[in-house]
């Protein structure tokens, strides 16, 4: 069952300054899968959920600073990761992500989430871009569809 979860971190994009900053929430509920197993008499979403949050919120900085023009956006390290408090199911998180740098095929970012104005987590962290289309010229058509899909949920994600 596990390979079937598919972790979405991110409900809504509150606010974008392109290319400087991001803010996005995510709400918790006791129906996400992996509270099942994670401290299933304290649920609380795991810290690296948390931090992949913030990595999610920073990849549609990248997205959009770029105009989609990767469709591999992935972790290359994270630094001074902090957990400060939990978040359980209920509650909403507020990602702000900073930007640092975005060049071309890596990008780096400071990010905070707090929830009811508590720091809950807070990194600093870099990741990279690219293509699979870079290293196998066949799987351009994978690389379009990725960016398809995810041109679709940045439309979700931004709207209202």
């Amino acid at each position: 069952m596990a390979e079937n979860m598919r972790f979405i971190l991110i409900d809504k994009i509150v606010s974008l300054d392109s290319g400087k900053e991001i803010k996005a929430l995510k709400n918790v509920s006791l129906a996400e899968e992996y509270l099942a197993d994670h401290f299933p008499t304290f649920p609380v979403l795991p810290g690296v959920l948390l931090l992949e949050g913030l990595i999610e919120s920073a990849s549609w900085l990248v997205r959009e600073a770029e105009n989609f023009a990767h469709s591999m956006i992935l972790l290359a390290e994270a630094r001074n990761v902090k957990y400060k408090s939990f978040l359980a199911p209920g509650g909403q998180i507020e990602y702000t992500v900073q930007v640092r740098t975005i060049e071309e095929n890596v990008s780096s970012f400071t990010g905070i989430g707090a929830s009811d104005d508590e720091r809950i987590v807070e990194a600093k962290f870099g990741l990279r871009h690219f293509n699979l289309a870079d290293e196998n010229s066949a799987m351009a058509a994978v690389d379009a569809k990725v960016i398809e899909n995810m041109k679709q949920r940045w439309k979700i994600l931004s709207s209202g």
